[in-house]
Parts: C-alpha cells; sequence; structure tokens
C-alpha cells in the first residue's frame, strides 16, 4: 500500500522533553492492589498452574483487571506507554513474582514464545556477550549501550527485579513522532524507509526459511501507522552475498537514528526493583543506556521480559507475515523460564 504523504495524527506523537514533565504515565499500585496481586497468586499456586500455563481466567483481578484493561487501551490506542509501579518484590521468590508478572501480562494478552528455543518468559541479564561480533549473542545479555529498536510483537514488557550500580537507563522514543519529523526534513529519505530493508534472523530460521526476512520500516495499514526499526539486523544482514544497502538506505538510516537520539524527543526512565514497563512495538522504540553491574551474582541487573500480543492489533501489515512465522514456529514448543542463577546464565548461553 502506498502511505499517505501526511503528517500523522495520533495520541502515540509526543515529545519526550513534554513527557519528562509529566508523569500522568505512571500507574502506581495501592495497597488493595498489592493483596489482589497476592491473592491470586496464591489462587494459581493452590491449582498448581505456572508459566507458560497459567491464562487469565486463572489469575483473578476482579478490582485491577479494570486498570489493566485501561493501560491496555493506552498502548493500543493513545501514547504507546506505560510504567506499572509498587509490586514489593522483595516479599517473593523469583518464581512468585514472575507468576505475578505473568498473570499480570496474561490479562494484556496471551504471551508469545521470544526465541526458537521457546522461551515464554525471557530474562534480561549480562553475560559479558558482544552482540555486535556473536551472532547468536542479543542485547539484552551484556551491558551495552542498546541502539533504539522495538521487537517483533505487540507489546514487550519489562518486570525489574534487581537494578544496576550504576546506569542502565531505559530510554524509549515515540517512532510516530520520528516518523513525522522525516517526513518533513527529507521526505525524499522517508520513502525509503517505506521500502523493503532486509533484516538478519540472526541464526534462528526455520528450515527452509531465508537468513533473513524483508519489511519495510515504516508501514500503513488501514488507516494506522506501524514502525518497525532494528538497524543492528538490518546492517548484519549484510553479511549475506544477496544483502546490500543502498547509499540512499544508509543515509535514511543515519537520520533515523540521529532523531531517535535527538534529548527533544527521546525520554529516559529508570526502574525501581517491582517497576514494570510496558510499551507498544509499532509507536514505541526502546534502548538503553550501558551499566556498571554489582560484583555479586545475586546483585547483579536482572530484568524479566514478556512479549505481549493484544486485543487491537487482530490486523498487521501484510509485510510483517515473514518475521511472524517465525514466532509461530517457535509458539510450538513453549518452555517454561528457570530461576536458579547458574541455570539462567547456561539458558542464556544456548
Amino acid at each position: 500500500m502506498q502511505p499517505p504523504e501526511h503528517i500523522y495524527s495520533h495520541p502515540s506523537v509526543w515529545k519526550g522533553a513534554e513527557m519528562a514533565r509529566r508523569d500522568d504515565w505512571i500507574v502506581q499500585l495501592d495497597a488493595g492492589d498489592i493483596d489482589e496481586l497476592q491473592a491470586a497468586l496464591a489462587h494459581a499456586k493452590s491449582r498448581k498452574l505456572g508459566i507458560p500455563a497459567l491464562g487469565r481466567d486463572d489469575f483473578p483481578l476482579p478490582r485491577l483487571a479494570a486498570r489493566i484493561a485501561a493501560i491496555r487501551d493506552e498502548l493500543e490506542n493513545g501514547r504507546g506507554f506505560v510504567l506499572l509501579r509498587g509490586l514489593p518484590v522483595d516479599r517473593y521468590s523469583k518464581a512468585d513474582a514472575a507468576l505475578i508478572y505473568w498473570g499480570i501480562g496474561a490479562h494484556l494478552g496471551p504471551a508469545f514464545a521470544q526465541n526458537a528455543q521457546g522461551d515464554m518468559l525471557g530474562h534480561v541479564r549480562d553475560l559479558g556477550a558482544d552482540w555486535k561480533t556473536d551472532m547468536k549473542a542479543r542485547g539484552y545479555q551484556t551491558r551495552l549501550h542498546l541502539p533504539f529498536h522495538n521487537d517483533s510483537t505487540d507489546v514487550v514488557g519489562l518486570l525489574c527485579l534487581q537494578k544496576a550500580k550504576a546506569g542502565g537507563q531505559s530510554r524509549i522514543v515515540s517512532s510516530t513522532a520520528v516518523y513525522n519529523a522525516f517526513l518533513q526534513r527529507r521526505p525524499d529519505l522517508w520513502r525509503v524507509m517505506c521500502e523493503p530493508f532486509c533484516v538478519d534472523r540472526r541464526g534462528e530460521e526455520s528450515a527452509g526459511q531465508r537468513p533473513y526476512y524483508v519489511t519495510p520500516c515504516f508501514n500503513w495499514h488501514e488507516g494506522r501507522l506501524f514502525i518497525r526499526y532494528n538497524r543492528t539486523f538490518i546492517e548484519s544482514a549484510q553479511r549475506f552475498a544477496d544483502v546490500r544497502l543502498t547509499s540512499q538506505q544508509v543515509q535514511a538510516l543515519d537520520l533515523m537514528d540521529a532523531l531517535c537520539n535527538d534529548p527533544e524527543l527521546y525520554l529516559d526512565m529508570s526502574f525501581e526493583p517491582g517497576d514494570m514497563q510496558f510499551i507498544c512495538n509499532y509507536t514505541i522504540l526502546h534502548s538503553r543506556t550501558d551499566y556498571e553491574d554489582w560484583p555479586e551474582p545475586e546483585r547483579k541487573r536482572h530484568l524479566l521480559r514478556l512479549w505481549l500480543r493484544t486485543p487491537g492489533f487482530a490486523s498487521l501489515p501484510p509485510a510483517f507475515a515473514d518475521r511472524n512465522e517465525d514466532m509461530i514456529a517457535w509458539q510450538r514448543t513453549p518452555r517454561p523460564p528457570v530461576f536458579d542463577i547458574a541455570e539462567i546464565v547456561a539458558e542464556l548461553a544456548h
């Protein structure tokens, strides 16, 4: 579909400098919410339900469900991000905190596998890996700065179990605001971003698939704008003989990065233990500053990650179908999480 050449008007278009002066994107859990989550946890455990078997109906939240529905609406139709604050993770084992987090996620939408191993709940933790040189490594396995990107599902969530000694801030930007700035500054390069790019599958292709998938960065579908961007994987696809970026594509990617890294546009937020960040992958790009970790293994920065499908995105751009085939294949062999630190390291080092 030919994209319309006009400024996108939508609540997801915002500037970080403005959002930094507000706090209406923070939803605070109160004592009643915590009691209800505790009761739902006890209910799930009494039925011996864990991850990934636990569903929305198995984690009853009669009081909190309406607030979670409002969060989902904000993600699908509003600014595209929410920080849910106040879960007292220090009261719980990692497994119980994860079950609460999974239950909240289930009220937003069903979880999807995040990699070819079928991991339904991801661990974000430094393994000393280098995603720049190791094709099997991922950014969440390092403490390095992560460039702006989005993930391949509707909503990505992060729960902070342990924060870093220093650094590790979450940095997000409205990709729809970046789109508008792109269109205003360089309409010639804007057109390039509406054309297909090759994106590396980084070794996670299924039998018969190409080692990369093809998608535009800017996608219009049914009157709605969907952004998909991961320059790291676009550039690593250059290792294949039949993939080459044009000079115009490089210029377009350079402008995209410059706009994402404009302090007027991006928003920084620091995570405290118990914080849950949910963002819409189609209207928000996310990044992370590098960080210094604690030397003790039990104190190291540790986040849990969810990939969710939500009902408001039942219809997606046809260009996303190729990548979606990956997740459908991964979903066939869902794998429950582990929580022992040694096992986490072993699992992440696959």
